[in-house]
């Protein structure tokens, strides 16, 4: 789940051949959820890789009703345009949000698909052969953090620092558990003004190459996503902040 200078997010992802898929053992995790109302969320993005800084904006439409769901992201950099295009849809269950699909076009790349079978409980990719068995609670990297959102709208007295969260996520390729952890309740600026967020971060296990990310939350804005940071070390990041929020 590499990122590059040209791999900004919107912050950011399996039981028909499960012997053959590596690592695909995963806890089903049923938790309350108390989904965000439906939102267009503009954000600014801010970008270091290589020695080389890289600006632009990113506008996510969230959409939840009726037992569906929607999450449509696009980044566009200077100069260069349209960098990323992602969405993520499906079913609202009794684990919350429930994809059947992701894809992710990122520039100069094809598109890439992830397809969540719930009728064959097994979740696939368009640019791999392994799979995951579904058992329920899977994320993809969009909606994840509308996830996480919905499960601190319903127990936002859990989120205290210490606490720790488990997802099983799907990025283009493979899946894996990501554990985000609460830090503490810090002040982050944005087009809106200095808003209160709950620091989490996702730190990579031992063996991992994954990056770093970092995702803050505002209980004050319907717990929606005002900071995402996805970093390799300190010099190398990718940052977006919210800008604006229009509810629909």
């Amino acid at each position: 789940m590499h990122i590059s200078l040209f791999k900004p997010l919107a912050a950011v992802a399996l039981m028909a051949i499960a012997a053959s898929a590596i690592g695909s053992e995963h806890p089903a995790i049923k938790r309350a959820v108390d989904l965000p109302p439906s939102a267009d969320l503009g954000y600014k993005i801010e970008a270091r890789q290589r020695g080389i800084t890289l600006g632009g904006e990113s506008q996510l439409s969230w959409r939840a009703d009726a037992g569906s769901y929607s999450i449509n992201n696009v980044a566009r950099a200077q100069l260069l345009g349209k960098i990323l295009e992602s969405s993520s849809e499906g079913a609202i269950d009794a684990f919350g949000l429930a994809p059947a699909q992701f894809s992710e076009k990122r520039y100069r790349k094809p598109q890439a698909t992830v397809t969540f079978d719930r009728a064959g409980k097994a979740l696939g990719f368009s640019d791999a052969e392994k799979t995951y068995p579904l058992l329920g609670g899977e994320q993809d990297r969009n909606s994840v953090q509308f996830q996480l959102a919905a499960v601190a709208r319903a127990a936002p007295e859990k989120f205290t620092p210490g606490s720790e969260w488990k997802f099983f996520v799907a990025g283009r390729r493979d899946a894996e558990q990501w554990v985000f952890k609460v830090l503490k309740r810090e002040s982050v600026k944005t087009g809106m003004g200095p808003v209160q967020a709950v620091h989490l971060a996702k730190t990579p296990g031992p063996d991992s190459k994954d990056q770093q990310i970092d995702l803050w939350l505002a209980p004050s804005l319907e717990w929606y996503p005002v900071k995402l940071r996805v970093s390799d070390d300190p010099d190398e990041f990718v940052e977006q902040t919210l800008e604006k929020v229009e509810k629909k």
